[in-house]
């Protein structure tokens, strides 16, 4: 049996298009949220159980910091150099490039968009220069 305007025979309105729509709208949104739900439940049953099941008996060596089979000797504070660090965060600006070549070169393969595209792909490819350039003025990239 039809339920709403199609019962009484009139025609659905935009009013109940959007009704529809703002239902179906949260009606995905609940099936990310039951199974967000449902994660986090699992993990929770996960931890709870290994925690009931696991024995617990601590001693001394087992409490002892453990790093590649050596014991711990002398403090826990050890100087590390800033250039591994640099090269690293210079990794991580090639790679978000190259992340960004990609979508790039698909919209560049339709029609319209080829003049536009390339025009800025050459503008952030002249950022990351001017950034590579002032880090090998720098002395960055000399490994000393």
């Amino acid at each position: 049996m039809p339920v709403g305007p199609a019962a009484h025979g009139t025609a659905p309105t935009a009013a109940d298009a959007t009704v529809g729509l703002a239902a179906d709208y949260f009606q995905t949104y609940s099936v990310v949220g039951l199974l967000a739900v449902l994660g986090v439940l699992f993990v929770a049953v996960a931890f709870g159980a290994g925690r009931l099941l696991r024995p617990v008996v601590p001693t001394p060596e087992k409490l002892l910091t453990y790093e590649c089979g050596v014991d711990p000797v002398g403090e826990g504070w050890a100087h590390t150099q800033v250039r591994y660090y640099v090269y690293a965060f210079l990794y991580v600006i090639f790679a978000v490039d190259s992340i960004f070549l990609f979508p790039w070169a698909t919209v560049f393969a339709d029609p319209g968009y080829g003049a536009t595209t390339l025009v800025e792909m050459f503008v952030f490819l002249g950022f990351l220069a001017v950034g590579l350039l002032y880090a090998y003025k720098k002395g960055v990239l000399s490994w000393t």
